[in-house]
């Protein structure tokens, strides 16, 4: 019996930039065809209360008299006017009270749009401020995801890169054997990973293939693979255990500078580390959203980086629209906005400095 216990998350190859249909930010209109399951993360960002969304939902209609009744379910166009966004696993759902729909589907009643892979959409809002033509630009680029297989002796994680953090694959403990005092891993055991590698690069085509783990193991394995294009794919590194605390550290390894540079998620953990030391060495750094609305208005601002957690506490306490315009003058000072979602290290380690931060162009004297 296989010792490999896959996830419930097991998705067919799709991993595409979410594709822009149209765009039109002076009528303040975007057209969207969702195309992967990050594409939901960014939408959950984007999409606001009082905007209007178009899409496609279903509803249950009533047909006939209270004796003769029955209940059907009708699938429609619908333009509704969006009071809450909730994301889920596989899907983001937007609820709101419609405003343009079938002559038969009474307005200002309440509505819900569900969102997942293969759904288009066109997003209006009074404005599109430019953090978040910028988060919807990011959505449209190229995607690259990273396979990732850390092992040691006795245990195995294979997880997959995404935006808001790892999407462990398989989850396994080996069995291992001692011969002369010596420990090894058994042939089935290595069998079974490469056979894993070769499954999930056919099936999520990562632009790399990263194999981790203490001791020579890593090597051993990579010896065994023959196929061209997993070998090709090929990166060795050290991890200091099997975990998924590990996936992590081993993101930041600097002998992965270069095979890493298109990685997102890389690079907001790298942001976050210059954060920290500019904070603790360097005074070129600001945490909190009155210093860092002061360092805006200074004009000081490189670098704003805050998480969706502290974006949605804003919205539910009505105090957005204050952070929004802090977002919309950086922007303008040429600042750039990242957006770090808790679900991975660097958006939960910024939220413990209160979810808002700045990098500085210089220091300030207050």
């Amino acid at each position: 019996q296989s010792p490999f216990s896959p996830n419930l998350f097991i998705t067919p190859l799709l991993y595409l930039p979410m594709l822009k249909i149209s765009t039109d930010f002076k009528r303040g209109t975007v057209s969207l065809k969702i195309t992967d399951l990050d594409d939901l993360w960014y939408l959950s960002q984007i999409i606001e209360e009082q905007d209007y969304l178009t899409g496609i939902t279903t509803r249950k209609i009533k047909l006939g008299s209270d004796d003769n009744a029955s209940i059907i379910k009708k699938t429609f166009k619908v333009t509704i006017d969006v009071e809450k966004v909730d994301l889920a696993a596989e899907e983001l759902r937007v609820n709101g009270t419609i405003i343009i729909g079938p002559d038969d589907i009474p307005q200002g009643s309440y509505q819900s749009i569900s969102l997942t892979i293969g759904d288009e959409c066109t997003i209006q809002k009074a404005e599109w401020p430019l953090h978040l033509q910028e988060q919807l630009d990011q959505a449209s680029q190229k995607k690259y995801c990273y396979l990732l297989c850390l092992f040691d002796r006795d245990d195995a994680i294979l997880a997959l890169t995404k935006k808001s953090g790892f999407e462990v694959l398989v989850k396994t403990a080996g069995e291992v054997t001692k011969k002369n005092q010596a420990i090894t891993i058994k042939k089935e055991f290595y069998q079974e990973l490469e056979e894993l590698l070769q499954e999930y690069n056919t099936r999520f085509q990562p632009q790399t293939i990263i194999i981790a783990s203490p001791a020579f193991y890593k090597e051993d394995l990579a010896n065994r693979i023959k196929n061209p294009d997993l070998k090709k794919k090929l990166v060795l590194t050290t991890a200091s255990d099997v975990s998924e605390r590990s996936l992590e550290e081993v993101m930041r390894r600097p002998e992965l500078n270069e095979i890493l540079k298109d990685s997102r998620l890389r690079e907001e953990q790298i942001l976050l580390e210059a954060l920290l030391s500019a904070i603790n060495t360097e005074g070129l750094a600001v945490y909190g959203r009155a210093d860092v609305e002061r360092a805006t208005l200074a004009g000081a601002v490189k670098i704003i980086l805050l998480t969706d957690q502290f974006i949605a506490k804003q919205k539910e306490e009505g105090t957005f629209k204050e952070t929004n315009d802090i977002l919309k003058l950086a922007s303008k000072n040429q600042a750039k906005i990242h957006i770090l979602s808790i679900q991975n290290n660097a958006g939960k380690r910024l939220e413990g400095l209160s979810g808002i931060a700045a990098l500085l162009r210089y220091k300030l004297e207050w």
